[in-house]
């Protein structure tokens, strides 16, 4: 994978439009900044003058800040020197609504020009479907990725939000659909860098899309990004972030349109993070909450979702209960993920294995790890997934305790070779180690 990849694709093409048209309006400014560190910074920490100077270093004029918030050139100047700062409710307001910066950023009420969402229905009734041709893509990119990994099409996501997305976000005619299908896409281009093992990528990706879905208007996407970032969290071994993502993302749930599914996978990260962080009770209860919450009533599907299912349950209870001591029902629940696992879900059906090895083994029961694991090693032996081998990487060093037992020796051996196989398929995507040699 290209390094030049990860440089922020929306920035670049702000800075060549920007080339082009010396002075901008501000609201367009803003709107290709409202995934940017930088601005979010500013406005939670209400610093008018740092974002004044985000717009001036962009080629927005003082004189059209000035105008633009009705002050004089020289008050201007002294906020953005740090002289002064803005404190007047009304000048946050003004600001607010001149710039387009939606108002929870500044912590206002939402401003009259932002969309709304009460409800499934109202979000329907309000906003104009989805644009076809980016749910197309994303369906696209998610039903390749479940097949054949996100290693390879990192690029390609990426690459479809600088030269599709991005133009959109800077016109203002476009509707709050782009900045949903903006993050949507930022998230998904999030989860294939972390397949790719890069989590420091995948981070800014989906700190970038949480306020593209905040300015949407579409609660649930910010959600369900809530959880994602939750995930990845725990995977970097920051238990009590995990803990905080997951409320952040249940209290963002609890605002918009009712989606059990969704709450069950926050409430499910909750789970996993408590687990991890050895708090049985609390765990033991999010794990309740989310098997709760799937078992109501079906409904519509979120066009920017990926569905979270039994199997999806299943497959993240064995984690949960593993860790929490109940291997008799996290055998139950690997089983049960693994037989759920349909065809197309390569890299879930290996994961889901690798798991059901890895609970046969902590009870003792080696001649099932080693059955379930020649399975393992059949299962998309070609899947271009970092993280899948990351995995089967820890289950190595899980059985190497008994190579002892003949069975085990042999199928370490098999094993080896199978990853020898695997790895020279991966070399492509394979993250430089620290050294600079592959890992």
């Amino acid at each position: 994978m290209e390094a030049s990849l990860d440089i922020p694709s929306f920035d670049r093409y702000l800075r060549e439009q920007q080339m082009n048209h010396p002075s901008p309006a501000p609201c367009e400014v803003i709107a290709g900044l409202l995934g940017d560190e930088r601005l979010l910074r500013a406005c939670a920490e209400r610093d008018m003058g740092t974002v004044f100077r985000l717009l001036n270093s962009r080629g927005v004029s003082t004189r059209r800040i000035a105008a633009a918030v009705d002050i004089t050139q020289g008050r201007l100047y002294d906020y953005m020197n740090g002289k002064s700062r803005v404190e007047r409710l009304t000048l946050f307001e003004q600001i607010a609504d001149a710039f387009r910066i939606p108002g929870h950023l500044l912590g206002l009420a939402r401003r009259s020009w932002e969309p709304a969402v009460a409800s499934v229905e109202d979000e329907r009734a309000e906003h104009p479907p989805p644009d076809g041709d980016d749910l197309e893509a994303m369906d696209h990119f998610r039903s390749a990725d479940r097949l054949t990994g996100g290693g390879r099409l990192y690029g390609a996501v990426v690459q479809h939000l600088s030269t599709s997305v991005a133009p959109r976000l800077v016109d203002v005619g476009s509707g709050p659909q782009v900045f949903a299908a903006a993050a949507a896409l930022t998230e998904m281009a999030g989860w294939m860098a972390h397949d790719s093992g890069h989590d420091d990528r995948a981070a800014r990706h989906f700190a970038r899309a949480l306020p593209l879905a905040r300015t949407s208007g579409d609660l649930a996407l910010a959600a369900n990004i809530a959880a994602s970032s939750s995930h990845l969290a725990l995977q970097t071994g920051d238990a009590a972030g995990a803990v905080g993502w997951a409320r952040t993302g249940l209290g963002l749930a609890e605002q918009g349109p009712r989606i059990p599914s969704l709450s069950s996978r926050l409430h499910t990260m909750q789970a996993r993070a408590l687990a991890d962080a050895a708090q049985r009770t609390p765990a033991a209860r999010a794990l309740e909450a989310a098997r709760g919450d799937l078992e109501t009533t079906a409904e519509a599907e979120h066009p920017w979702l990926s569905p979270f299912d039994s199997a999806a349950l299943a497959s993240e209870s064995v984690l949960i209960l593993r860790d929490l001591g109940d291997l008799d029902e996290a055998l139950v629940q690997a089983e049960q993920a693994v037989a759920l696992r349909e065809a197309g879900r390569a890299r879930s059906l290996a994961l889901s294995r690798i798991s059901l090895v890895d609970i046969h083994v902590r009870r003792g029961e080696l001649d099932a790890a080693v059955h379930t694991g020649h399975d393992l090693l059949s299962t998309s032996p070609t899947l271009g997934s970092i993280r899948v081998m990351q995995h089967l990487d820890l289950l190595r060093r899980l059985l190497e305790p008994h190579r002892a037992y003949a069975p085990v020796r042999e199928y370490l051996t098999r094993f080896d070779d199978a990853r020898r196989a695997r790895m020279l398929l991966l070399a492509d995507i394979i993250p430089p180690s620290p050294e600079g040699t592959s890992a």
